[in-house]
């Protein structure tokens, strides 16, 4: 133990200070600094918001300025340079703000800024991870894994590193975050990580392989004045060998942005193909509720009710007419969320063509079908 450097008595050279208290590293800390930055907001004029409460927005005349805070890193945009400046100058005032110019890095995603638009990218990230795997000498791939591949929790010899597996699915889960083409593969890995096998490493690798071909794709954030809501649903029936449990998966658009996607696993079995896209369906609309709460935070108009897309002629009759009662009474009331909301008008179904059918393996290819715009993901190369 001893004095910190510059802090050190001439008459007390053997003593060292002592800790009343401290904050930092406790669970309390977060709360705590977030609260004391909330007030902080709440006194210039911020409202937070009810959908997302990591979102503060100040709207005064025709100034609009949004505050997005994760831990201890903020991001401010808005309408106005000088009262976002004048925002950061009050800031400082309580605490140790520094304002890092305008955003090209942030929590391992890059923004890269073009003419066409916001490219999101997080090629420093697939460059550490493959690094940590020792697969940066691998050979590339061109998909991330084979759809026709069974996954099962007893087929195979464990594998001789589980924390290693572990290690790198996580990362891989935080890589999906602005690349929606290898969420149906990262779903079925990280199924295995309480016993992961050798077959389960093998298409860890695949995906890393697939990653170093497509290190440069990144998700395109277009400007844009349209601002209809449009989903694409679609379930994998039975497709876990292990408990026969369906995957859902959409993905939502907003104008031609890609603005949300997930692939899960649906809690329940279920008893048939009509059944399983209902039920994606259902969690379709509880998703497309939220983002019509952050947009209404946001103070984007919101005029025309957003779109279901299904590939499923049963689900989407299922989702508006009643007379089918009789072949749901199996299913649970909180999936017959989407009927109300078609009956109410707030959302509606439609079935899909075959030129425009979304499918799961969408999620492992990224592809555009030309005439349909973005279908249904539009990852490019910087």
């Amino acid at each position: 133990m001893a004095q910190h450097p510059g802090f050190s008595h001439s008459q007390f050279p053997n003593h060292v200070c002592k800790l009343e208290k401290s904050l930092y590293g406790l669970r309390q800390a977060p709360r705590a600094w977030f609260l004391r930055l909330t007030n902080k907001l709440k006194s210039i004029s911020f409202l937070g918001s009810q959908a997302d409460h990591s979102l503060f927005v100040y709207h005064h005349n025709s100034i609009l300025i949004y505050f997005l805070i994760y831990v201890d890193d903020i991001i401010i945009t808005g309408s106005d340079i000088g009262s976002i400046n004048q925002v950061i100058t009050l800031l400082q005032g309580d605490f140790a703000v520094k304002d890092m110019g305008e955003l090209n890095y942030f929590l391992n995603n890059e923004a890269i800024r073009t003419d066409d638009g916001l490219y999101l990218s997080q090629r420093r990230y697939i460059l550490d991870l493959l690094m940590r795997s020792k697969m940066d000498k691998a050979k590339p791939c061109l998909t991330p894994m084979s759809t026709s591949l069974p996954l099962s929790k007893f087929a195979g010899i464990t594998f001789h590193d589980p924390s290693l597996y572990r290690s790198i699915v996580g990362g891989l889960q935080y890589l999906s975050f602005t690349r929606p083409d290898i969420a149906f593969a990262i779903h079925k890995v990280s199924k295995f990580m309480h016993n992961p096998m050798e077959m389960h490493w093998a298409v860890v690798k695949r995906i890393l392989r697939y990653l170093k071909h497509t290190i440069s794709h990144s998700l395109l954030i277009q400007p844009t004045t349209n601002v209809t809501l449009q989903t694409f649903s679609d379930a994998d029936w039975a497709s876990d060998p292990d408990d026969r449990r369906s995957v859902g998966a959409y993905c939502v658009y907003l104008g031609n942005n890609l603005v949300s996607w997930s692939c899960k696993q649906q809690q329940t079995v279920t008893r048939s193909s009509t059944e399983s896209e209902y039920k994606a369906l259902a969690n379709v609309a509880a998703e497309l509720q939220w983002i019509k709460l952050v947009l209404n935070d946001l103070g984007v108009p919101f005029v025309h009710s957003p779109i279901l897309w299904c590939d499923n002629i049963g689900a989407t009759y299922l989702t508006s007419n009643p007379i089918f009662h009789a072949r749901t009474k199996h299913i649970e009331i909180d999936f017959h969320y989407v009927r109300d909301q078609v009956m109410r008008g707030q959302l509606i179904s439609m079935p899909m063509l075959s030129q425009n059918r979304f499918h799961l393996s969408d999620f492992i290819l990224c592809e555009t079908i030309s005439g349909f715009g973005p279908y249904p993901f539009d990852c490019r190369g910087v």
